[in-house]
């Protein structure tokens, strides 16, 4: 009988997180790839795109024009998923056909006037000037009494169902905890109820003693390929000082975020020098007017691509049916992400 090799011997792993398991099979790594290929766009894109519903001072879709915005542009979705409306409903008695109106408010963060940049190729100075869009919005949503969630996000690249390149996220606000973050509430507040200590303080704690799954870190923050990982390259973003929200952290720790977000993003994009693809968002304390010691702040990085700017990973047939499952281990991920240069390839010298 072999002894167990967490790098040759499929096995599962436990998100503490969400309270679910994970398949890993790092021997899977080895097998040829024939499956579909997707399309690397390496276009270059112009500053000012004409056609851009996002360009400053185009119009869009539903004849408002934009301003002739200088850094950061917040406006409410012209095809919101969330209505802010309150209706009046019956429900329904049946256990089997449940339904709730749910309210709530979309918005578009510009992250920049410049078509043709991404967060890994901005300035420091203009990545906080987001981070500060960011603590301005979840303070307004948040303020109104039907907001108990603020969500912010971004979707980068076409493979992740972003149709617009123009550098920009996602704000949703709504009246319940959505699926994923009311997991997550439920696991950090029965760890902090029974060990008086936040989940993810104790978990970076023991991640930044082992060194083997940190990919970079500074003063305030560090960036971890989770031990339970489900996408290839997937990182967690995770603050070093327990504090529950973005308006809660102090002006060198957004400095500190400004940093170590271009420094992921340059990482990304390196790996594959291709303008890397991900879904990302940042998780912190509901709005709901109560106290949370037990949030943590952290934001996700979901990207797709397993081994090059083309293949992508596929959540199909087992993963549907079964549970998560991965090939490549997190900790050989963590040590590909961590030997990247941090000088964006862009940026290269050509030899002479």
């Amino acid at each position: 009988m072999q002894t167990f090799n967490p790098n040759d011997h499929p096995h599962r792993r436990y998100n503490p997180l969400i309270d679910e398991w994970v398949l890993v099979s790092p021997h899977r790594t080895k097998r040829p790839w024939q499956g579909q290929n997707e399309k690397n766009n390496s276009e270059a894109l112009p500053e000012y795109d004409a056609n851009c519903y996002l360009c400053p001072g185009n119009e869009r879709s539903n004849g408002i024009k934009n301003p002739n915005y200088t850094d950061c542009f917040v406006f409410e979705n012209d095809f919101a998923a969330l209505l802010e409306e309150e209706v009046v409903h019956e429900p329904n008695l049946n256990p089997m056909f449940q339904l709730k109106p749910e309210r709530g408010i979309n918005k578009v963060v510009c992250f920049s006037p410049k078509h043709n940049l991404t967060i890994p190729e901005m300035e420091v100075s203009d990545i906080e000037k987001v981070i500060q869009t960011w603590k301005e919005q979840y303070i307004e949503l948040g303020s109104k009494d039907f907001i108990n969630y603020v969500q912010i996000f971004e979707n980068k690249g076409a493979v992740m169902g972003c149709s617009n390149p123009h550098p920009h996220g996602q704000i949703w606000a709504q009246s319940s905890l959505p699926t994923q973050v009311a997991k997550t509430q439920n696991s950090l507040e029965k760890y902090f109820e029974t060990n008086k200590r936040s989940l993810l303080k104790e978990y970076l704690d023991a991640e930044l003693i082992k060194k083997e799954r940190i990919v970079l870190e500074n003063e305030h923050f560090a960036v971890v390929v989770p031990f339970w990982a489900i996408w290839p390259y997937e990182t967690l973003l995770i603050s070093k000082r327990h504090f529950g929200t973005i308006i809660a952290m102090s002006k060198e720790e957004t400095l500190a975020f400004a940093e170590i977000l271009k420094g992921i993003t340059i990482k990304y994009d390196n790996l594959f020098e291709t303008s890397f693809p991900y879904s990302s968002g940042i998780h912190q304390a509901p709005t709901d007017r109560v106290s949370h010691p037990e949030w943590h702040f952290h934001m996700h990085f979901y990207p797709p691509l397993l081994r090059s700017a083309t293949v992508k990973k596929f959540m199909v047939g087992y993963e549907m049916m079964g549970e998560a499952q991965r090939d490549i281990s997190p900790e050989k991920s963590a040590a590909i992400l961590r030997d990247l240069p941090t000088l964006h390839y862009k940026l290269k010298k050509e030899p002479n």
